[in-house]
């Protein structure tokens, strides 16, 4: 009988195995459109609460001023506060045009409840002058649109508006000649400026391949002169009062176009042809806001001064040389020839500083003393370009 072999049994020293754990499915990142819907009601009724409550508070602050009329008008705040907005808005997703529109309606709201402010601009509506009154006054003011330049002064100062807002340089064409030459006949004060940048596009009702006339105003023209010569050799050009009006005809007349804003596309029901076809992809108008405040000093101001130079040899190179022996950094200057009879020039000057700053101060008094003429036409605060 065969033995058995013997079996070692050894005692384990491992331990139980644990039961398996259940697997458990990943959550989904995703949530349910209802739950969307309930968040956004919500985050609704905060913005509109604290819209409301910031538009309340900026009334208690203007009317708690010592001068609150004067509070309605306040450059040096508003720049403050756009340096702030785009600074908080930085990671997006509004862009800092759209952010800072909310702020303006906010602002504009405010003072509308205070006063409503009348402010000439040359028109018609949704015209970059247009713009940039909006810009500076938002809606809530009252917006007057005017058919030249000049009348914008007059409107001013007959006291039918408070403020007016005219073009006066751009980066690609210079001067605006009707508004420095009204500068020259009406004692208004340049109280405030906006830059933007200006975009022209080609807008139509028709296709491109049809389109055989362009109207726009001529600084508009001259801006796209080569895109238009290279693009659109066989349109005619022609000059109108304003980009506002070269929309109206683009949208009424058989085979034309307009070049203006974007905005007057949505306006007068326009197709945007081709986007972007100025000339100079850094092309910046200044504005001009003209009016009779007198701005407090901010650190970063802009002053402005018409005078009229004793007409011989020399006296140009004399009156610059006091800017140069004051440290006073001249920014524009351009000439106009005196009215009548008389020769000789008029000089308008644009330079950094506040006229309150003491070497602004000495150099406005050096000047007095060397030329024929001179008047201070304001102080205000430089601005920033807005897209």
């Amino acid at each position: 009988m065969a033995k058995k072999k013997a079996v070692n049994k050894r005692t384990s020293t491992s331990k139980p195995k644990s039961p398996a754990k259940k697997k458990v499915a990943p959550q989904s990142s995703k949530r349910s459109p209802a739950s969307l819907q309930s968040e956004l009601k919500k985050i609704d009724r905060e913005i509109v609460k604290l819209v409301n409550k910031r538009c309340s508070m900026t009334i208690k602050q203007i009317k708690s001023d010592p001068e609150p009329r004067k509070a309605m008008f306040d450059p040096k705040s508003d720049e403050e506060l756009r340096e702030t907005i785009e600074k908080l808005n930085a990671s997006g997703p509004m862009t800092n045009n759209a952010i800072r529109g909310v702020f303006r309606q906010v602002l504009s709201s405010a003072r509308r409840k205070i006063h409503p402010q009348r402010v000439a601009y040359l028109g018609p509506a949704y015209s970059y002058t247009h713009l940039a009154a909006l810009e500076r006054f938002g809606e809530g003011a009252d917006m007057v649109p005017v058919n030249t330049i000049g009348a914008v002064f007059e409107e001013v100062n007959r006291g039918n508006t408070e403020f007016g807002v005219v073009p006066i340089e751009n980066s690609t064409d210079g001067r605006v000649v009707d508004t420095l030459d009204m500068f020259t006949r009406l004692p208004l004060r340049i109280c405030g400026e906006v830059l933007i940048a200006v975009h022209h596009n080609l807008l139509a009702r028709c296709d491109r391949s049809e389109i055989t006339e362009i109207y726009s105003k001529p600084q508009a023209l001259s801006q796209c002169r080569e895109w238009l010569s290279k693009n659109m050799p066989q349109a005619h050009l022609h000059e109108v009062t304003s980009t506002s009006t070269a929309a109206q005809l683009a949208a009424t007349k058989p085979g034309a176009a307009a070049v203006a804003s974007h905005q007057a596309s949505v306006e007068y029901d326009l197709q945007i042809i081709v986007e972007g076809i100025e000339d100079n992809a850094n092309n910046v108008t200044r504005f001009a806001v003209i009016g009779e405040e007198v701005c407090e000093p901010t650190g970063k101001d802009r002053t402005a001064i018409l005078v009229q130079i004793a007409h011989k040899a020399g006296s140009l190179a004399d009156t610059l040389q006091i800017f140069k022996k004051n440290k006073v950094n001249l920014t524009w200057i351009e000439s106009f020839p005196l009215r009548g009879e008389e020769p000789g020039y008029l000089f308008f000057i644009d330079f950094e500083g506040h006229i309150q700053e003491p070497h602004i101060k000495r150099t406005v008094s050096e000047l007095e003393k060397r030329v024929v003429r001179l008047e201070a036409m304001g102080s205000y605060p430089r601005s920033g370009i807005l897209e």
